[in-house]
């Protein structure tokens, strides 16, 4: 088995996937129509899904709300430089969660929440 896709269910795919693209700078690769969008993000791509036309198939799930506590999982993007594009980040909207902090194994990490509440790591890549 391989990873194939990470999939938010969102109330507005086209309000996340603009966000997503001035945020973190990431491509939209695939959209069919509001219901479902996909973004370049390497191997596995990044997907968001209607939380209505989701919900309207029987799956039941916690929505992502700005004024929830963050749901019990995130997303990490690898960059270069985390600070500024945590810096980045913020200017399009994202809410600071914790600023960009050099980890004792030499990652960079920092936090933000999308617009929608999801929580999203922005780090540098672990050195081996």
């Amino acid at each position: 088995m391989k990873l194939g896709y990470a999939i938010l269910y969102v109330a507005d795919v086209p309000a996340t996937v603009a966000f997503y693209e001035r945020a973190f700078g990431l491509a939209c690769r695939f959209r069919h129509e509001d219901q479902y969008a996909e973004l370049e993000t390497g191997a596995t791509a990044l997907a968001f899904a209607n939380e209505t036309f989701v919900a309207s198939s029987g799956v039941q799930f916690a929505r992502n709300r700005a004024e929830h506590v963050a749901a019990g999982a995130e997303i990490a993007l690898v960059c270069e430089d985390v600070a500024v594009r945590f810096k980045a980040a913020l200017a399009a909207g994202a809410m600071s969660v914790i600023e960009p902090t050099q980890k004792p194994w030499g990652q960079t990490v920092s936090y933000v929440r999308d617009c929608n509440g999801f929580l999203v790591e922005l780090c540098s890549a672990v050195s081996e």
